[in-house]
């Protein structure tokens, strides 16, 4: 496998601090053309889960480590950028929440794990799962696509090997090669930064497409912190032309930019 193979480097333990970082930021700069290469299979993935968003599906990642927490950090992202409910994007990871700061033996191992997983979640055919594996072949990813599968779930997967099995079972798999690890198979540095980096394609035009987005401003953004309401009275400010005291007030009282914005157009009329 790709993601094992052997390091281009070598005799790391004896290296200057300025050659490691130099060293890992010169590998890194091959992930961004490894995923621009798998865009044409993401456009696919991100169609096919919009179809069923639209008509109230769900989206889930699963995985197990590093891939499961990337899964878990994007999922929970999404109620704060965009202002959907939560459960609309769902992380699980394989050995539960535990697992989220600790790695839990063997829990990756359980290919009925995924699915039974899931299930708690009453998953229905408009929901989409998404396994994210870096080797391709993790058996709790594995066996909960293939259960998503066959209940007529969208399956999608995001691997860093060529002919995966969890590629191969997954309809819309999405093949991100990125090459050797600088330390010999740590997928937690390019791989896990490809995975990353496809997630945020993944949910970010999928907000875009669901219309949380306008021109490139975040109006259903959730005004959890000072920073945020600033943000959100510049934005209203920027769209209505109103100063920053009517922008805030209005902000407040209305709750996000989006309401805010409506209010301020109804008054108008």
């Amino acid at each position: 496998m790709i993601t094992e193979s052997e390091s281009l480097f070598s005799e790391l333990e004896s290296k200057s601090t300025l050659s490691l970082l130099e060293g890992i930021n010169s590998e890194d700069h091959k992930v961004a053309f490894a995923v621009e290469k798998a865009i044409p299979k993401i456009k696919l993935l991100v169609d096919a889960i919009f179809k069923n968003m639209i008509q109230g599906g769900r989206l889930f990642y699963i995985g197990a480590g590093t891939s499961g927490r990337i899964g878990i950090v994007d999922a929970s992202e999404c109620p704060p950028t965009f202002g959907v409910r939560y459960g609309l994007v769902n992380g699980i990871i394989a050995g539960g929440d535990l697992a989220i700061r600790r790695a839990v033996e063997f829990a990756e191992d359980d290919s009925r794990q995924a699915w039974k997983d899931l299930e708690s979640y009453e998953i229905t055919e408009l929901d989409s799962i998404i396994g994210i594996a870096a080797s391709g072949t993790t058996p709790y990813v594995e066996g909960g696509l293939k259960s998503a599968k066959s209940n007529g779930c969208v399956t999608g997967s995001i691997v860093c090997n060529l002919n995966s099995p969890i590629a191969d079972c997954s309809s819309y798999p999405v093949e991100v090669l990125v090459g050797p690890e600088f330390i010999t198979g740590s997928t937690r540095m390019k791989s896990g930064t490809a995975q990353k980096l496809v997630l945020n394609m993944i949910s970010t035009a999928l907000m875009i497409k669901l219309g949380h987005i306008k021109g490139n401003l975040m109006i259903d953004m959730q005004l959890s912190n000072e920073k945020l309401l600033v943000r959100g009275s510049q934005m209203l400010q920027s769209l209505s032309g109103l100063n920053e005291d009517q922008a805030t007030e209005l902000l407040l009282k209305n709750g996000s930019v989006r309401k805010g914005l409506e209010a301020w157009r109804k008054e108008k009329k």
